[in-house]
């Protein structure tokens, strides 16, 4: 501490002010164009030495054409090239303090990369080399549907993950990119060349976009243009797929007859964020159940203690949509949950919300 700095009287209480009279400016972000088409987005911003560089490509599970294709490929990204290993992968960014993740989302899938800004030059050839050169292997992808079909096992006797998939079925319907979900069949259909060939076509000559943030590098659009710059692009248009509701309404499904934890999914479809009242959903849903002093978090969870927690949101996704509702409470209290769920959504129908609360959720 430098002897000029001003000792806080701590037995002051600090000035309060009021969120409403915050003066939040988010920095902007510049725009690139990498020599190929590839659009490029950053913030530079932050005081230490990090950065995170994101690969968001059109291959989500939107493009397949068989299940769990489009996921298995982008989870097999990293696990061998024609010049490493698995390991050595792995190896080479953990020796560098940096952490690669990917990830695979309905329209979508990602590269992520977090590491110190220093050695991006070390780094990023490497990640060209899994966009340009995984070898999908035989052994490991043997390795992967072994370790996910005892993941499905495991999270099979669990009501919450059960819950959450089914919920996806009964809104889009089992032929949906948003209803898919996965079955020891569906890891037994998987073959390599399937995944060679979305590979092929959705990262080799794919189309993606690439997010970077943090203290950025003054070089890093050369970086950039010299390992991204020159890789085939395709431009991807998706065909919009028709969402086919369940007529039934209500279901009771047991998965686990000793278990003690119900898991309680409600929703229906809703427009996406592209509708003109979805801001104004947005202020309606953090009254209902959006943050910690929600009325669905004061009545069932401070009030009758059902639950430890429960949320309502709206699921962002590109095309149809929805609104749900979420929570885990006692097989004993799970029915009594639904009937107060309901009864806050008749009060928010039928009365008002005051000035108070709703400046309350504008500020939140």
């Amino acid at each position: 501490m430098s002897l000029n700095t001003p000792v806080l009287n701590r037995k002051n209480a600090p000035q309060i002010v009021d969120a409403v009279n915050y003066n939040l400016q988010l920095k902007p972000y510049e725009k690139w164009v990498l020599k190929n088409g590839v659009e490029v987005y950053c913030v530079n911003a932050g005081a230490e030495d990090v950065m995170s560089l994101e690969w968001v490509f059109f291959a989500g599970n939107s493009w397949e054409k068989q299940n769990l294709i489009a996921a298995s490929t982008n989870f097999l990204l990293k696990n061998g090239t024609s010049k490493r290993s698995a390991f050595q992968i792995n190896e080479h960014f953990d020796y560098y303090g940096s952490y690669l993740n990917r990830s695979c989302y309905n329209e979508t899938s990602s590269i992520s990369l977090h590491t110190l800004t220093r050695y991006a030059g070390e780094l990023l050839p490497v990640v060209r080399e899994l966009i340009t050169d995984s070898q999908m292997l035989q052994e490991e992808l043997d390795i992967y549907r072994q370790n996910m079909k005892q993941r499905l096992k495991v999270n099979l006797q669990k009501s919450d993950f059960v819950a959450s998939r089914l919920i996806d079925v009964y809104l889009f319907g089992e032929e949906h990119a948003y209803g898919k979900y996965s079955r020891n069949e569906d890891f037994d259909a998987l073959q390599r060349e399937q995944l060679l060939d979305f590979y092929k076509e959705y990262y080799q000559n794919g189309q993606f976009i690439i997010f970077a943030a943090g203290k950025l590098p003054s070089n890093l659009e050369q970086m950039l243009n010299e390992q991204f710059g020159d890789l085939p692009m395709s431009k991807k248009t998706l065909i919009p797929q028709v969402a086919k509701p369940a007529t039934e309404k209500h279901f009771r499904v047991t998965n686990d007859p000793n278990g003690v934890q119900g898991s309680i999914r409600m929703a229906r479809p809703f427009p996406n964020r592209h509708h003109p009242d979805f801001t104004k959903t947005q202020v309606l849903n953090a009254v209902f159940g959006g943050f910690f002093g929600s009325r669905l978090m004061l009545n069932i969870r401070e009030d009758k203690g059902y639950t430890y927690g429960i949320h309502s949101y709206l699921i962002n996704h590109v095309q149809t949509s929805a609104w749900m509702i979420a929570t885990e409470a006692g097989r004993d209290v799970s029915e009594a949950t639904i009937e107060e769920v309901k009864k806050e959504m008749k009060l928010l129908r039928e009365e008002k919300v005051d000035d108070e609360e709703l400046l309350l959720v504008k500020i939140i």
